[in-house]
C-alpha cells in the first residue's frame, strides 16, 4: 500500500502539470518556496545553539507546537484541492481501512512541504541537543513529532470531511481561521499598546504552559537528553499510536456516512430593492448575481470577513502606537480595506468557471462585456460603499477624532475605484480557474497558484501606485484633495472597464479556457 500510494500521489504532481505551462511554473514556485522554508527553519533551529539552554528549549517548545497547529489548520484549507485529504474520493477502493490509512499517511508525506516540515523539525537537533543523550532521544523526538503533526493531520481532516463538503461547514471554517489569525495578532497588539515587559521572560511564561503539550514533551525530550525525556517520548509514542487508532475510526465511519453535500437545498424567491431601481438588462441581471454570489459563497465572505478583520487590526494597532490622532489614523485603514476589497476583484470572471462560455457567445461586441463587468462592479460597490464608511468611523472610534471620517469614505471610495479598474484589466490579463465546491480558502486550481498570486500582487501595486496622488496628500494633512479622490477613482474604473472590454473582448476564447481548468 505504501509504494501504491506513494505512486499514486507522485502520478497525481506529474499529472497536474502535464502540457500546462502556468501548472509547471506555480510547481516551481512551491517548490522554492518550501525550500526557502526549510532552508530557513533549519538554520534559525540550528543556531538556538547559541542561545543559553533555557532559551533555547523554550523557543524550540514554541517552534514545535506551532508546527503542530501548522498540521492541525494548514490541511483543512487545502481540503478539495488534494484528493488525498477526502477519503470520499477514495472510498470505492478494494482496501481494508487499515489498509487504505496506510497508503494516506504514506501519500501525506510524500511531497515538498511535508519534506519541508521534517527539515525543520529536524533543526532542533543542531540546536537543543547538549550531549550524546539528547542527539539519541533527538532523534527519536524529531520521527516522534513528525508523525503526530502527520496523524493529527489526518484525524482532523477525516473527522470533519462531511461538514467541509457542505457550505455551512465551509462558512464556519472561514470564520473560525479568521478569529485565529485575529488572534494571532494579540501579541503585536499587546507590543503596541505598551503592555510588554521582559521579551525572555514572556517567552518562558508561554513555554512553560505548552511545555506540557505534546509537541512540548518532544522539544524538551531533546534539550532533556535524560530519563524525564525518555519518559515523555514514551508518553508521546503512545498517543500517536492513540490518535491513529482514532483515525482509522474516523476513516472507517467516514467511508459509509451520507454525504450531507449532496442533499437538495430550499431555493428562495429573492425580489428587493434592487429589482425596483435599475432597469432590466444585462446590467441588473450582473449585480443581482455578484449579490448572490456574495450572500451564498463562502469565498467571497471570507475575502469581506479578512478586510474589515484586517482593517479594524490596522486602526487598533495604529491608536495603541501613540499614531491614533488626526485624520491619519482614520484615513490609512480605510484606504487598506479599500485596497483589500479592490484586489479582491483582480480576476472577476473566475468565479463563473466553464458557465461564461454563455456570455462569450451572446455578447456581439465590446460594449457587452464592458456592460458585463460594469455589472460586477456596481454589485462591489454596493457592499463596499457601506463597509468602507463603517470602517472609518471605526478608525475615527479608534484615533478620536470625527473630522477624519468623512475625508476616509471619500479617499477609500477612490482607492476602490482605482482598484475595480485595475481589477478588469487583470482580469483579461492574467486569468485563472478558481474551483469549484471547495473551502472557503482555495484562490486558484492545483498548478494555478503561482498565477493567482502574480495577479494579485500585481493588482495591489499597480493600484497602490495609481492611487498615490490623492491618497498621499490627504495622509499628509492636505484633507481637501478627498473631494478629488471619488471622481479620480470612477474615472479610473470607468477608463479600466473600456480598456478590459476592448483587450478581453477578442480574447473571449482564451479566457473561457483559463477559467475553465480542470481542478
Amino acid at each position: 500500500m505504501v509504494g501504491l500510494f506513494v505512486a499514486l500521489k507522485l502520478r497525481l504532481i506529474s499529472g497536474g502539470m502535464r502540457g500546462d505551462t502556468q501548472r509547471v511554473l506555480g510547481f516551481v514556485f512551491s517548490c522554492l518556496a518550501a525550500l526557502v522554508v526549510a532552508g530557513g527553519g533549519f538554520l534559525l533551529l540550528s543556531l538556538l545553539r547559541l542561545a543559553s539552554p533555557q532559551v533555547a528549549a523554550d523557543v524550540g517548545v514554541i517552534a514545535f507546537t506551532g508546527l503542530l497547529v501548522f498540521w492541525a489548520t494548514v490541511p483543512l484549507l487545502a481540503f478539495g484541492v488534494d484528493d488525498t485529504l477526502d477519503p470520499a474520493k477514495l472510498a470505492l477502493f478494494p482496501l481494508r481501512t487499515r489498509q487504505l490509512a496506510t497508503g494516506m499517511f504514506a501519500a501525506s508525506v510524500t511531497g515538498i512541504w511535508p519534506a519541508a516540515s521534517f527539515l525543520v523539525t529536524a533543526g532542533a537537533l543542531l540546536g537543543l541537543a547538549r550531549g550524546i543523550g539528547g542527539v539519541l532521544l533527538g532523534i527519536v523526538a524529531v520521527l516522534l513529532q513528525f508523525a503526530l503533526c502527520i496523524v493529527a493531520s489526518r484525524l482532523i481532516t477525516t473527522a470533519l470531511s462531511g461538514l467541509l463538503r457542505s457550505r455551512r461547514g465551509r462558512d464556519l471554517l472561514a470564520v473560525g481561521v479568521i478569529v485565529v489569525v485575529l488572534m494571532a495578532q494579540l501579541p503585536n497588539l499587546i507590543v503596541n499598546r505598551g503592555l510588554t515587559g521582559d521579551p525572555l521572560a514572556m517567552v518562558h511564561s508561554i513555554a512553560s504552559v505548552l511545555r506540557w503539550t505534546p509537541s512540548g514533551w518532544a522539544a524538551h525530550a531533546i534539550s532533556d537528553g535524560g530519563l524525564v525525556g525518555l519518559a515523555e517520548l514514551v508518553a508521546l509514542a503512545a498517543l500517536v499510536l492513540a490518535l491513529g487508532w482514532l483515525w482509522v475510526r474516523a476513516l472507517s465511519r467516514a467511508l459509509v456516512t451520507t454525504d450531507a453535500s449532496t442533499q437538495a437545498a430550499s431555493v428562495r424567491r429573492s425580489s428587493g430593492l434592487l429589482d425596483r431601481i435599475l432597469p432590466d438588462g444585462r446590467v441588473a441581471a450582473v449585480v443581482a448575481k455578484e449579490l448572490k454570489y456574495a450572500r451564498r459563497d463562502p469565498r467571497g465572505r471570507v475575502g469581506w470577513f479578512a478586510s474589515i478583520a484586517v482593517t479594524g487590526v490596522l486602526a487598533f494597532s495604529i491608536s495603541g502606537q501613540g499614531q491614533g490622532s488626526g485624520p491619519g489614523a482614520a484615513i490609512g485603514p480605510a484606504c487598506v480595506g479599500a485596497l483589500m476589497i479592490g484586489i479582491q476583484q483582480c480576476n472577476i470572471f473566475g468565479i463563473d468557471g466553464r458557465s461564461l462560455w454563455m456570455n462569450a457567445v451572446v455578447y456581439g461586441d465590446s460594449r457587452d462585456l464592458r456592460g458585463d463587468v460594469a455589472g460586477r462592479h456596481l454589485g462591489v460597490a454596493i457592499i463596499a460603499a457601506p463597509v468602507l464608511i463603517a470602517l472609518s468611523v471605526l478608525g475615527a472610534v479608534f484615533s478620536g477624532g470625527f473630522e477624519g471620517v468623512l475625508p476616509a469614505v471619500l479617499t477609500a471610495w477612490g482607492v476602490l475605484g482605482v482598484g475595480l479598474g485595475v481589477g478588469a484589466l487583470t482580469s483579461m490579463l492574467v486569468p485563472y480557474t478558481v474551483p469549484d465546491r471547495l473551502n472557503a480558502f482555495t484562490g486558484a486550481a492545483p498548478g494555478q497558484g503561482g498565477v493567482a498570486f502574480v495577479a494579485s500582487f500585481g493588482a495591489m501595486i499597480v493600484t497602490a501606485l495609481i492611487a498615490l496622488p490623492v491618497v498621499l496628500p490627504v495622509l499628509l494633512g492636505v484633507t481637501w484633495m478627498s473631494v478629488v479622490a471619488l471622481p479620480y477613482g470612477l474615472a479610473l474604473s470607468w477608463a479600466g472597464r473600456v480598456l478590459a472590454s476592448r483587450i478581453g473582448y477578442p480574447r473571449l476564447p482564451e479566457l473561457l479556457a483559463a477559467v475553465s481548468k480542470p481542478t
